[in-house]
């Protein structure tokens, strides 16, 4: 094994402190017990001697993965965010660690455990006067709840363990987290019968009024469920300005991820178009699924249109949303759209493909487009020869324009209590008195930031 075994902040170190902290790989930790008390006085000795954070992840067979190196105050994790874990499972390491001031377990420490997935986080204390092992203070996840989710909170997401010292600590660790996950699988079970629909949470980031955000974020909802998704959350924030890489501080970030394993959200819903390295940065720290506002749009309009010409619109709508974002080899944040919101539409162009047949197939879209424009305005003059006025019904989406086409007309055009429910214009004549006619044309509905494709 070499120095460079050892992860962190392993500069200053003297050789000899190296090659003892290297030797802690040789180490084997009983798989039903958190750590040994031997390993615990030789984890704070060498911690009180390097005024450093040591710590260890450990695998079920209490084999040692990991020896990582911090400062007087944290230690760095290596990052294990682009490995995905099993659902229903933790990623099967436990960290134990060393505390020089005598702290609970940190936030830090808390978010490593959340959004790593972790077995469990283990703090050690270490005695500044004597450098022996004092209590070890530890914490686990709580399986998510299959009902109530919109009743659980951060102060939930853990379960802590009373302090002990090294020699008292008598749980049955394999056995702890043996429960945990057959929990979490029922837990998922149930959740699946009772709703197999994706979950989403919804973001909101502005740098305005927050009264204005709250109600775009209420009619992002609105959307969502008109695309067959569920809303388990909310989240807004104001800021000076939008992080240009993660648009959420990283802070914020961090309480939205741990608050989708929590709920068990496949994926987050931004109230707001993402630049396609947002997307991308988003995308190395979750394994969840990142839409935008312009993509549930999209999405919609892809379940919704019927007639030839409005499928071949939403294509091509698709389409030129994609063609920025389409990034040359292998892009996580594509590839895990590969089906449900975000993924879906009339066309037959995967998400893979490659930028100059995506611009062939655009160049053909608006072609078929423009030949059908034409046409449409050849039938505007034919009608305005005869002489029939013309009524267009305009408005919100979801407003009753089809409710009241239907009325008027005694008509059975397609209306529901959704938003754009109707997305193919839609024209009826409707005899007046006097015999005087007119046409009638139901129209697809407003909305803010529709994308300008459509």
């Amino acid at each position: 094994m070499s120095i460079s075994s050892v992860l962190g902040n392993t500069l200053g170190l003297k050789p000899n402190q190296l090659r003892r902290i290297e030797k802690l790989y040789t180490r084997r930790i009983p798989p039903n017990q958190i750590l040994t008390a031997e390993f615990a006085r030789q984890i704070a000795e060498l911690s009180h001697e390097t005024r450093r954070q040591i710590g260890v992840l450990i695998d079920r067979k209490g084999h040692i993965e990991y020896v990582m190196v911090g400062d007087n105050r944290r230690i760095e994790l290596p990052d294990f965010k682009r490995i995905r874990v099993a659902t229903g499972r933790f990623r099967g390491l436990r960290c134990v660690h060393t505390h020089l001031r005598g702290e609970d377990l940190t936030q830090d420490d808390l978010t490593d455990l959340a959004l790593l997935r972790l077995d469990l986080m283990a703090a050690i204390d270490v005695d500044p006067e004597t450098a022996l092992p004092g209590l070890v203070r530890a914490a686990h996840l709580l399986p998510m709840h299959a009902g109530g989710l919109q009743q659980v909170n951060s102060s939930q997401a853990y379960a802590f363990l009373e302090p002990r010292i090294p020699s008292q600590l008598d749980l049955d660790f394999l056995a702890l987290i043996n429960s945990l996950e057959e929990e979490m699988a029922r837990n998922r079970r149930v959740s699946h019968r009772a709703e197999i629909r994706e979950r989403t949470i919804l973001v909101g980031v502005t740098t305005g009024p927050l009264s204005d955000a709250e109600e775009s974020m209420a009619e992002l909802s609105e959307l969502a469920t008109s695309a067959g998704v569920v809303v388990q959350d909310k989240i807004i924030q104001r800021r000076q300005a939008i992080d240009p890489r993660t648009v959420l501080g990283r802070g914020k970030l961090d309480e939205l991820l741990i608050r989708a394993l929590q709920l068990g959200a496949d994926m987050l819903v931004f109230d707001r178009e993402l630049a396609p390295a947002q997307v991308k940065s988003l995308s190395e720290v979750t394994d969840l699924k990142i839409i935008d506002r312009s993509q549930l749009i999209l999405d919609i309009f892809a379940q919704r249109a019927q007639s030839r010409e409005g499928k071949i619109q939403v294509e091509l709508a698709q389409l030129k949303y994609l063609l920025p974002r389409l990034i040359t080899g292998q892009d996580s944040a594509f590839s895990r759209l590969a089906g449900g919101i975000g993924g879906r539409g009339p066309g037959e162009t995967k998400l893979e493909t490659d930028r100059r047949r995506v611009r062939d197939r655009i160049n053909r879209l608006e072609k078929e487009i423009e030949t059908q424009r034409q046409r449409r305005q050849e039938q505007r003059k034919a009608r305005t020869r005869k002489g029939l006025p013309i009524v267009s019904i305009v408005g919100y989406t979801n407003a009753g324009k089809s409710t009241l086409l239907n009325t008027l007309t005694a008509s059975d055009v397609r209306a529901e209590q959704r938003m754009f429910a109707t997305l193919d214009p839609t024209s009826r004549r409707l005899r007046l008195p006097r015999e005087q006619e007119v046409i009638i044309n139901d129209t697809v509905g407003f909305i803010r930031d529709l994308p300008p494709d459509l």
